[in-house]
């Protein structure tokens, strides 16, 4: 059979990155997703972290920075990255690593959780990926953006703009990591705040800034928590902006057939 990696297009599509991305509004993100990871990972202790697909490195050092455990790891996909992650001299980082996308150069359960976030959504050969993770970690943490809606297949072109080749709901999510032999133990959903809104709306896209559009955007987020806290998690999953997973490895593997 032959040897899986990452295809040559995403390695390449990836590998500048993030020499050319704006590290302002990845920072914005970073500080919501690392607000998730802490939340989900609240009354777990974990002393040896491993980030896959850690990109430029700014969710590690926001976790650094809140002592979230005492030992860090890193692999990435993108050159770039690396050098970015290491430029941050992030005193619990105890390894930085370019990886092929599927291999991780560690032991079986030699880390105590792994974290993914924003990385399935591009990943070729996701089911790969998940055992390869089970394999190496007691727990894992996965966010996914919850992507899939009604006419998704019509904006395909939108979701390729920012590398989204799979897309989830915390449904999809869910039974593909149950089918993978990973188990739920605690999960969060939550939407866009409206500082990373505003931030996209007029600063990237350079809308209009006027008290009008802003007020909106605050309305808009607003409906959506009141009607999600009202009709509960079936809405409040409809709603999702981001989904977040604290998994463990369950007791059997599903049988198929």
């Amino acid at each position: 059979m032959q040897e899986v990696n990452s295809s040559e297009n995403l390695k390449t599509a990836y590998d500048n990155y993030y020499e050319n991305n704006d590290e302002t509004w990845r920072m914005l993100g970073a500080k919501y997703k690392v607000e998730h990871i802490i939340t989900v990972c609240k009354g777990y202790t974990f002393n040896k972290v491993l980030e896959v697909g850690a990109g430029d490195g700014v969710i590690l050092k926001l976790l650094a920075d809140k002592d979230f455990a005492p030992e860090l790891h890193a692999v990435e996909l993108s050159a770039s990255g690396v050098e970015r992650i290491k430029e941050r001299n992030i005193p619990s980082l105890k390894s930085v690593q370019e990886f092929d996308g599927y291999h991780l150069p560690f032991g079986d359960n030699s880390m105590d959780l792994i974290i993914l976030t924003h990385v399935l959504e591009h990943v070729e050969h996701e089911r790969l990926l998940l055992r390869e993770l089970k394999r190496v970690a007691k727990m894992v943490l996965i966010e996914v953006p919850r992507d899939y809606k009604h006419g998704v297949d019509t904006r395909i072109k939108h979701f390729l703009a920012y590398g989204h080749i799979n897309v989830y709901t915390p449904t999809s999510l869910r039974y593909l990591l149950a089918t993978e032999g990973l188990e739920v133990v605690k999960d969060l959903t939550d939407t866009i705040a409206p500082e990373v809104t505003k931030f996209y709306t007029f600063e990237t896209l350079k809308k209009p800034k006027n008290f009008l559009s802003s007020l909106k955007i605050d309305l808009e987020h607003n409906v959506k928590k009141v009607a999600a806290s009202i009709f509960g998690k079936k809405l409040e999953e409809q709603f999702a902006n981001y989904y977040t997973v604290l998994c463990k490895k369950a007791d059997h593997q599903p049988e198929i057939f």
